[in-house]
């Protein structure tokens, strides 16, 4: 049984920002390895702390839906510094890429994995595989994913909440992009509608935020963890302030975040926020629809995250028993 590798190191982060000057951040980097595999991702602890939640009235391009502002609290979590990429989410999605390797006193079985089943055609429209992020899947299949992984290493993880999001998105900083309200820099950190050529590239190609986190801006829209609902903030009292969670009650619309390749730079500011829509399976022949891949979605990915105090077994339960509802 090949045993989990993970490796921890302090990482000294030297950003250069046309609008903040030189950001100096010490963040705590963790490497994971895909049990039976040689496929490794990486994470960066992201501190707690206290972030607006939302757009302020007078930013441009901004929607209704990214209003009224609120102050939340968000608890210390690790975030993957890029998109989950093909490499890793086929290991999950084909039985035959995957094995009974696990962590050291885990109990796992592929055979017993609820899995993909296989897409009406190329998620990935023949844009790329190999180090280029995972599309096409819906945030169900995401979360799936997810589960999949958190029962392989005995880690938990899980999509990353809107608040999380975006409050990892901002890295400390509250303008429309992490670095700054200027587009001067904008192909500097993001892949977009003016410099993709229309399609995704692989990932970490462009800079990284502040906090050491690539691709937040553009590349592919991501999936979040919660319910869209256009009145989410409004509904954040103080009670409600602490790591919100807008859980789902019906599976459609989810929350994405960050824009994408095809997309222009107000999709891409921290506090845009965008529904999903069913039209994403339009292609879709089968009756019913496929609960695991959109065929016209090739612009959606996601990232994982998981929690610096990781819960108990019973709330990990509790956890994909609310979040898989809908």
């Amino acid at each position: 049984m090949q045993r989990l590798r993970i490796s921890v190191v302090n990482i000294l982060l030297l950003v250069a920002c046309s609008n903040f000057g030189a950001a100096q951040t010490v963040l705590e980097m963790v490497t994971d390895t895909i049990p039976g595999t040689e496929v490794h991702f990486s994470m960066v602890r992201v501190p707690d702390g206290t972030f607006m939640i939302g757009t302020a009235g007078g930013e441009e391009g901004r929607d209704e839906d990214e209003g009224p502002q609120r102050e939340v609290a968000i608890s210390s979590f690790y975030i993957g510094i890029h998109e989950v990429t093909y490499d890793e989410f086929v290991l999950f999605s084909s039985r035959d890429r995957d094995s009974p390797a696990s962590a050291p006193g885990i109990d796992f079985d592929p055979d017993l994995v609820a899995r993909p089943s296989p897409p009406y055609e190329d998620p990935a429209h023949g844009m790329g595989i190999n180090g280029y992020p995972a599309v096409g899947m819906t945030q169900w299949s995401a979360l799936q994913y997810a589960r999949w992984l958190s029962e392989k290493t005995g880690i938990f993880y899980r999509l990353p909440t809107e608040a999380e999001w975006e409050y990892a998105c901002r890295a400390g900083t509250s303008s429309q992009f992490s670095f700054g309200a200027s587009l001067d820099s904008l192909d500097t950190y993001a892949w977009h509608y003016g410099n993709s050529n229309e399609t995704y590239q692989r990932v970490g190609q462009k800079a990284a935020n502040l906090w050491g986190i690539f691709d937040m801006h553009g590349n592919v829209a991501e999936w979040t963890l919660d319910e869209y609902s256009t009145t989410f903030y409004e509904g954040l009292t103080d009670s409600l302030a602490n790591d919100p969670w807008q859980q789902p009650t019906r599976l459609h619309p989810r929350t994405v975040r960050g824009g994408a390749y095809d997309d222009n730079p107000d999709a891409l500011r921290c506090g845009a926020r965008l529904r999903s829509d069913l039209d994403w399976k339009r292609r879709d022949p089968q009756i019913p629809r496929s609960m695991w891949w959109n065929t016209d979605s090739p612009f959606v990915g996601f990232r994982i995250v998981r929690p610096f105090v990781q819960p108990t077994a019973d709330e990990q339960m509790e956890f994909w028993m609310i979040a898989l509802r809908g």
